[in-house]
């Protein structure tokens, strides 16, 4: 048994890279699959399936995928389809997958200062947001919200110089938090909104436009530029999260008997 034990501390010595079933997969992930509470719900199931332990960075999506470029993590899960395939394309992602999607909502008080719940599409409901002058909070963190909250307000033609306008440079929840206490407006992802929905002030004032739809990927770190990470265990939980039992428990999840996200993976992908 000792001769045993010996022989294999030796080959660990001698191949430092191989991964071990318990090495942690260090995953940068966005605050939204964090706060809304899919990855408590998810994770456990994983590493009891793959004895992989999972460690989260939950950040903004800029963040997440810098963490990505440095190879400080082995997998990114994010949601702002540009800035992706930019990474990927730069060749500091590889095997993107489509892994699943919900919506952005826009919030604010019950009373709708700026009457953004009648507009025709969110171009409309963001400028009449600025042009009232109406109190908005920005997570100005980098994320994908608040990527795609600047792009909205670059197609309704303004800028974000308007009084009233707030970024806070938080994630999804204290911004949430931030809107209900000020009772301002503000771009959400509809999964945090319904986690945090109990302790909010705040009513979904427009939602539905198919700008605002919002999609996730699951992107392993290049073996090139970062040869010593955890490739094995990034490829075990990319696997498990496009599987049939992953997609599966993705679209399980509710809060307030609501659906949070939709799978999306398509097998030829």
């Amino acid at each position: 048994m000792k001769r045993t034990l010996s022989k294999v501390l030796l080959l660990l010595t001698l191949l430092p890279g191989l991964a071990l079933a318990n090495d942690p997969i260090r995953l940068a992930t966005t605050t939204s699959t964090d706060n809304s509470g899919l990855l408590a719900y998810l994770l456990p199931e994983f590493e009891k399936d793959s004895g992989y332990p999972v460690q989260v960075i939950a950040t903004g999506t800029g963040k997440a995928l810098r963490h990505g470029r440095n190879g400080d993590v082995d997998v990114v899960m994010t949601h702002a389809p540009a800035a992706e395939a930019k990474f990927v394309e730069d060749g500091y992602g590889r095997l993107p997958r489509q892994l699943m999607a919900n919506d952005f909502i826009l919030l604010g008080p019950d009373s709708d200062p700026a009457h953004i719940a009648n507009s025709a599409n969110a171009i409309e409901a963001m400028k009449k947001i600025h042009d009232g002058k109406a109190p908005f909070v920005s997570r100005g963190d980098e994320s994908g919200t608040h990527i795609k909250e600047l792009e909205l307000w670059r197609a309704a033609g303004v800028n974000t110089g308007f009084t009233g306008y707030a970024a806070i440079g938080q994630g999804m929840g204290p911004a949430l938090l931030t809107a209900s206490e000020m009772q301002g407006y503000l771009l959400a992802d509809r999964g945090t909104y319904l986690a945090f929905k109990d302790k909010l002030k705040l009513a979904v004032l427009y939602q539905g436009d198919a700008r605002l739809l919002n999609p996730y990927q699951v992107i392993l770190i290049s073996q090139h530029h970062y040869p010593d990470l955890n490739h094995a265990g990034a490829q075990a939980l990319s696997d498990w999260l496009v599987s049939a039992k992953g997609q599966a428990m993705i679209n399980n999840f509710k809060v307030h008997g609501e659906q949070l996200f939709q799978a999306t993976y398509k097998a030829s992908e």
